[in-house]
């Protein structure tokens, strides 16, 4: 592609942008001298401590009224970022909405693993820390059956745990949940097909979790290590969104370290095999089938989401073997299904008046 001719530029205009820039900037160091570091605080929903076994806590959300519905809602995070993404603040909380629907909500905090949780394995996870943190909500509710929501990598962990223990699981919800790992438009598994996840582990031990940040900064490099912070220039002055900005800013770059074996195998069995697609993942010794998910089953994924393509979690419907699935596609991307405004006035809704229908 050729440019033809001078570029013009208007000497009066660039002066005019300089001079604005200029602005913005001494507002922004009067901005950010004012920003109280106390203040912007990360998670706006009080929670309680309901359960623990090590560095994994079950914390339930204690919400401005009590819960009408009868059956709890359990989200269970990714391990790769911190949970508080869907309770950032105020008024871009999942949870706060869900709480204003009448739900009864809790989550699963993985915490923050270190060199003492190397060999703790995946089936570990799911087959033993999952199914406690599950029985112990079942126990305090006196249910035989709970709500599960899983988020992204947690998503998946949530289907194995409904295939494998169905009878614990009333209704299972899905948000950007990867399920066909082969998709042609999923950059990361184009990444990883072909990676020594064996010698990868063996040499590192635990990924470290800023490792990890940089891949997925680098599937945008222009957007996410550029664009935006230009961008930051035209909020400098505007004190609300500069907070805004750096909650994000904290939660982007508050990533865990991820454990050795549960990495490998992940890597392996889901990235590599797309054994939930072609059958074969092993949990504990006890097959993984989505066939054998057979409870209601609400799908929610991002129309626009470059870490898991719709295609990806579209797969889904094919998979399980139940009758009662539903799936809806919301503008946005991988975080903006969390944050958006539109997505703060349907997301919630929706998921409380599909599991109504189903909760009894």
């Amino acid at each position: 592609m050729s440019i033809e001719g001078p570029i013009r530029i208007d000497p009066a205009a660039a002066v005019g942008e300089l001079a604005r820039i200029g602005q913005k900037l001494v507002a922004g160091a009067r901005v950010l001298g004012a920003i109280d570091s106390d203040r912007v605080h990360y998670g706006a929903t009080p929670r309680e401590e309901v359960w623990r076994e090590g560095k994994v806590a079950l914390y339930r959300f204690v919400g401005e009224r009590a819960p009408t519905a009868a059956v709890p809602v359990l989200i269970v995070y990714a391990m790769v970022n911190r949970p508080y993404m869907v309770d950032l603040q105020e008024d871009r909380s999942l949870v706060r909405n869900l709480l204003a629907q009448g739900e009864d909500v809790y989550i699963l905090d993985w915490g923050y693993p270190d060199r003492s949780d190397r060999f703790t394995t995946l089936d570990d996870l799911i087959a033993g820390t999952l199914r406690r943190a599950v029985d112990a909500l079942r126990a305090r509710h006196g249910v035989e059956a709970i709500n599960l929501l899983g988020v992204c990598q947690g998503g998946a962990f949530s289907l194995c745990f409904a295939a494998l223990f169905p009878e614990r699981v009333r209704n299972l919800v899905t948000m950007v949940t990867p399920v066909d790992f082969h998709t042609p438009d999923n950059m990361l598994s184009h990444w990883t097909r072909d990676l020594d996840i064996d010698l990868f582990v063996d040499t590192l031990g635990n990924v470290p979790g800023d490792l990890m940040n940089w891949c997925y900064l680098s599937l945008k490099p222009f957007r996410l290590n550029q664009q935006k912070y230009l961008g930051l220039i035209d909020i400098l002055d505007n004190q609300a969104e500069v907070e805004n900005f750096l909650r994000m800013e904290k939660w982007i770059f508050d990533s865990p370290d991820q454990i050795g074996e549960v990495f490998r195998k992940f890597i392996r069995e889901f990235y590599q095999g797309n054994r939930l697609v072609t059958g074969g993942l092993a949990i504990d010794g006890r097959e993984v089938s989505l066939r054998d998910v057979t409870m209601p089953v609400l799908n929610i994924f991002a129309e626009q989401d470059h870490l898991v393509p719709p295609s990806s979690s579209r797969a889904l419907k094919g998979l399980v073997g139940t009758r009662d699935y539903t799936e809806i596609a919301f503008p946005g991307g991988h975080i903006g299904i969390y944050v958006s405004g539109r997505s703060q006035r349907e997301v919630p809704p929706a998921i409380h008046h599909w599991l109504a229908k189903r909760s009894g």
